[in-house]
């Protein structure tokens, strides 16, 4: 049982101003949302070196390249893409009312829901915040932002960035520890989005529902990657454990959407680790002072990474270090590793590892593949490393995930016009360009009758005519009615 929420009265104060503030507000003209997104836009890139730095304080080592590569970058790009559809997005379209309501007229009107609630993890604080800000920005809300206490001096500077650009009834920034983040769960928010783990998304979740609260939870869970028996693009397996390696150590692993787990064909194990190695050595070629690797957060994630390797050892597992160097404790340098053998019920094929530590499954056939993906909960993502189409058509129609890269990492939730979300236990909802925009609006549908209607037919006492109308069969046109 969650404990109970306390009340924050400064925290319940800030969310009542934006409410207030939301009601007047009506259908937020384009000159308004653009006029916030260009704010948000300038924020990031005015600050984009002072943000970089932050989030390397926090994390100790966090590489420069990567923040803006991973972070900064996309949130520039959504707000880009916001600002150039945004206004078609919010128009006003007109439906088809059939012919039964004929001659009246159908349409739906978005509508700003209200006040968005986001709650933001430790691992991308720019992007895990401004992109769902983004998204109910240009939706036409008001915004609160909940962030981890384990990114503090982020959290800080974008309270302070935030507060010279906006109204507090516009976007505000909530820092504060696990207490704080109950109490702003409990706001009666109009929308909650929340990423973060699936343990911590049933806790939000039950407090969303004390209010009704609609919610959208970006979790996680274990994201399989798949190497066929023809793996690689152009058949270059050297070029595909490259890019699962990449996917594998960006952020030292402590990505939601990092490949958890790797199915390779039975017989090719010496293969695979000989080609992470080299893949590894490239990207890393000194592991122990390279500014390009980043650091786990904190003591108790790397103590945390370090159990589940030996847990895997201790029931008979082979740990294959992937990196010259060794891990260093005392800066939280968690050298990559890879695991073979891993016995079933070996904690590390049970829990999200969210670091750069990479169990690999020998298989005999991708059927075997997909029944042991199908009997897990649903992941976040899928990767297929294959150039057989066949295989590729049987692992997308064979199983569920909430987004597929083929021949690489990430690229699906890349692109703006394509929704990013999860399925079953990594998720609920999506966002992102158009999708997002739909996720924090109301259509709200509109129908405007004449002063003729079809539908007088039907009054009592009833005749002829109503028999007539309510036994026409649903594909009759207005065409033939008339």
């Amino acid at each position: 049982m969650n404990p109970p929420i306390q009340h924050d009265p400064a925290l319940s104060a800030l969310f009542e101003a934006q409410r207030a503030a939301s009601r007047k507000d009506g259908v937020v003209p384009w000159a308004i949302r653009a006029d916030r997104l260009k704010r948000l836009s300038t924020l990031v890139r005015d600050n984009r070196s002072a943000i970089a730095a932050a989030i390397n304080d926090d994390f100790g080592q966090r590489s420069f390249h990567e923040t803006e590569l991973l972070e900064i970058n996309h949130v520039l790009d959504g707000i880009g893409h916001s600002l150039q559809h945004g206004r078609s997005w919010m128009k006003t379209t007109q439906r088809s009312p059939g012919y039964k309501y004929w001659p009246g007229q159908a349409s739906i009107l978005p509508q700003p829901l209200g006040v968005v609630g986001v709650v933001v993890p430790w691992n991308y604080p720019l992007e895990l915040s401004l992109g769902p800000a983004n998204s109910a920005m240009v939706a036409g809300n008001r915004i609160m932002i909940k962030l981890s206490e384990l990114t503090p001096r982020f959290g800080a500077l974008l309270a302070e960035l935030v507060a010279r650009r906006f109204d507090a009834d516009e976007l505000c920034i909530v820092n504060g520890g696990v207490d704080a983040g109950r109490a702003f769960c409990g706001l009666p928010f109009d929308h909650l989005l929340f990423t973060g783990s699936t343990a911590v998304g049933h806790q939000v979740m039950q407090a969303a529902s004390d209010n009704l609260t609609p919610v959208t939870l970006e979790l996680g869970g274990k994201s399989p990657a798949i190497f066929g028996m023809q793996a690689g693009p152009g058949g270059d397996y050297d070029k595909a454990v490259m890019r699962l390696m990449i996917g594998k150590t960006l952020n030292a692993g402590q990505t939601c959407i990092a490949p958890d787990y790797a199915f390779i064909p039975r017989g090719q194990l010496d293969r695979f680790i000989g080609a992470a190695r080299r893949a590894i050595g490239q990207f890393y070629p000194s592991l122990a002072t390279t500014p390009d690797y980043t650091s786990i957060i904190n003591n108790r994630h790397f103590a945390r990474l370090q159990a589940l390797v030996d847990d895997a050892v201790q029931r008979g597992a082979q740990a294959w270090p992937l990196s010259d160097a060794a891990s260093e404790p005392a800066r939280r340098r968690f050298a990559p590793v890879a695991l073979s053998s891993v016995a079933a019920g070996s904690t590390v094929l049970e829990q999200e590892i969210f670091g750069p530590v990479l169990p690999l499954v020998e298989y005999d056939d991708i059927e075997e593949v997909i029944a042991a993906i199908n009997a897990r909960p649903r992941p976040l993502a899928l990767y297929l490393f294959e150039s057989d189409r066949k295989v590729i058509a049987r692992v997308l129609g064979g199983t569920l995930s909430g987004g597929v890269t083929i021949n690489d990492v990430f690229f699906h939730v890349g692109p703006d016009n394509l929704p990013f979300g999860g399925v079953g236990a990594s998720g609920m909802g999506a966002y992102h360009g158009e999708t997002g925009f739909r996720t924090f609006t109301h259509d709200k549908p509109v129908f405007r009758q004449p002063t003729f209607s079809l539908l007088s037919w039907v009054y009592p006492p009833y005749g002829r005519r109503a028999e007539r109308l309510l036994r026409m069969p649903a594909g009759a046109s207005q065409e033939r009615m008339r």
